[in-house]
């Protein structure tokens, strides 16, 4: 029965693996040397791990460098609205620039006119949200490593 067919065929494949010992060797040694190749690749490029931050006081935020700062953002919806007013007169006396654009082609658009002073906005839903800077911010070299 059942048993005798599984006997069988595991004698067969025991055969086949004695007579071809050069494909059962490489069906051995090539996992073990990926493994191999895979922790040295790990061992060349280990992860950092940071530190907690403590919580400090930073200071009052030096507004003279937000004079002229515009705001661009897209979808104009009333919620996106009501965030950018928030962000633009809560937190300054002097309130930021908000401008609002109908897609973000134009708000593109715009921020290749403006000067380096201006940050697009764009809205995905009311919970989420992406920014585009210009291409003349320098990015955070923080971050490289793992991009």
């Amino acid at each position: 029965g059942v048993w005798r067919q599984t006997r069988a065929l595991l004698f067969k494949n025991c055969l086949i693996k004695c007579r071809t010992k050069k494909s059962s060797v490489q069906e051995v040694l090539f996992p073990l040397f990926f493994l191999f190749w895979l922790i040295l690749m790990s061992m060349m490029h280990p992860h950092r791990k940071y530190g907690e931050v403590a919580n400090t006081n930073l200071g009052t935020l030096d507004t003279s460098m937000l004079v002229n700062f515009v705001i661009g953002y897209t979808p104009p919806t009333r919620m996106a609205r009501e965030i950018m007013k928030k962000v633009a007169f809560d937190n300054f006396e002097d309130g930021i620039i908000t401008e609002e654009y109908l897609s973000e082609e134009e708000l593109q658009e715009a921020s290749a006119f403006k000067p380096s002073n201006f940050v697009g906005v764009v809205f995905n839903d009311a919970m989420s949200y992406q920014l585009r800077f210009p291409d003349s911010v320098a990015m955070s070299s923080i971050y490289m490593e793992s991009r």
